[in-house]
């Protein structure tokens, strides 16, 4: 039967049958044994499906993604060892040495260096483009051989809402996927697939976990681009694999073709998987996930309303607050709410931010975000402290930006703590 997604929390993906554990199993082997060589060789040519080798699959991770990935309304998912291995995998999957893609500049630091500087020593060409441009200013970045467009669905650390519709028409326009990250809206306040994306890519240490204990990513493919109609775009999917004796993905997998390949060949001979224990911890998560958002949108709101009031606070940006910049988008985008993140910004200057941050006493200093503790920090000494004055200018990113991280205690302590720190400026 069809069910609301609070449902699909709980019951997608691991559906024990007859007397087996309640609980997803951790198939916790590194090999899975078979009675016939025949059959071990046909799952090596991908004629068979199956298990042979954790480091390209797991039961147990696949469970796990199989249920996100009808979270996401998509066809298939993998699991990955981190958020990064996930989006760098995203855009390998589809580019090699000579291409060229696209990403809106306001992204997480580690994926703007990931897209700007690793993936350039590999000859792959990254444009970052101001997300807030025209179609018709987008355009003219667009080369013969770009493969893809790259964003957020809320910006990490501005807190920004990207506008969709407007995405996947630029990407479709060109014959190229939309891959967005989904991370900090989670599938519960945003299906990207819903707005045209194609490929939706999680930092599953985030609110999928949500308790700060594993680390992890995931890809979705919503099975939805036609690879085929654009195939002189796409050699890797489809023209043959001479490493699987000639496969051709897109034909032989049909809508699986793109996480088919994406297992076959990077998870292969890249090896980033996520460890059975920890797709064991993000499917706990996943059956809560519905509940923990919804009470991390409503702390938001009012620690944002609070900031707000203050004297001593510059300027808060939280696409739920009614004179946002966003409100607008995060009204049409994100109608149950955007997340528990928001930035803001005390006056005076970077040693007032810093002095304001080691005053609070429940928010904790830490690299991360969207768990169930309160955390902050200071992007532009800590996770974007290796982009230039300039890029952090393009991320639109300001010295004075404090990401702060609304968890899941009572608000408002929170905002008492907000207060004696501000108290003490």
């Amino acid at each position: 039967m069809d069910t609301q997604i609070e449902t699909k929390c709980l019951h997608e993906g691991y559906q024990p049958k007859n007397g087996e554990a309640r609980q997803l199993p951790i198939y916790q082997s590194t090999t899975f044994a078979y009675d016939s060589s025949d059959f071990m060789g046909a799952l090596f040519d991908l004629e068979e499906s199956g298990y042979f080798y954790t480091r390209l699959q797991n039961p147990t991770n696949d469970l796990a993604a199989s249920k996100l990935a009808a979270l996401e309304g998509g066809v298939a998912a993998m699991l990955t060892s981190s958020g990064q291995a996930a989006n760098f995998f995203a855009v390998f999957n589809i580019c090699e040495a000579g291409d060229h893609f696209i990403s809106s500049s306001s992204i997480y630091g580690g994926t703007y260096n990931l897209f700007g500087v690793t993936m350039a020593k590999l000859g792959i060409e990254c444009t970052f483009v101001d997300q807030e441009l025209s179609l018709e200013e987008l355009q003219k970045y667009v080369k013969p051989n770009t493969k893809c467009v790259f964003g957020e669905t809320i910006t990490n650390p501005t807190c920004t809402i990207l506008d969709f519709e407007k995405f996947a028409t630029f990407a479709h326009n060109n014959g190229v996927p939309l891959i967005i990250d989904n991370t900090f809206a989670t599938p519960i306040n945003c299906r990207p697939f819903e707005w045209g994306a194609d490929i939706v890519t999680h930092s599953t240490t985030k609110y999928i976990d949500g308790q700060g204990v594993s680390v992890g990513g995931a890809i979705v493919d919503s099975g939805n681009f036609d690879w085929m109609a654009h195939k002189d775009k796409f050699p890797g999917l489809c023209t043959p694999d001479e490493s699987y004796h000639g496969i051709t993905y897109a034909e032989k997998f049909g809508k699986g073709a793109y996480i088919t390949k994406a297992t076959a060949q990077l998870m292969r001979d890249f090896g980033c998987i996520q460890s059975p224990q920890n797709a064991f911890y993000i499917n706990l998560g996943l059956e809560t996930l519905h509940v923990r958002m919804e009470r991390h949108c409503e702390n938001a709101l009012k620690v944002a309303k609070f900031l707000e009031s203050q004297d001593k606070v510059a300027w808060v940006h939280y696409a739920g607050l009614e004179n946002d910049d966003y409100y607008e988008l995060a009204q049409k985008y994100l109608k149950n709410g955007t997340c528990g993140v928001l930035c803001f910004a005390v006056k005076g200057n970077r040693d007032d931010a810093i002095r304001f941050m080691d005053s609070l006493e429940l928010a904790t200093i830490a690299t991360h975000v969207a768990d169930a503790r309160t955390c902050l920090l200071h992007p532009a000494s800590h996770t974007h402290r290796q982009l230039t004055d300039e890029q952090l200018e393009e991320a639109g990113i300001s010295p004075d930006l404090i990401r702060f991280s609304v968890g899941l205690e009572n608000a408002d302590d929170l905002i008492a703590d907000l207060q004696q720190a501000l108290d003490k400026m």
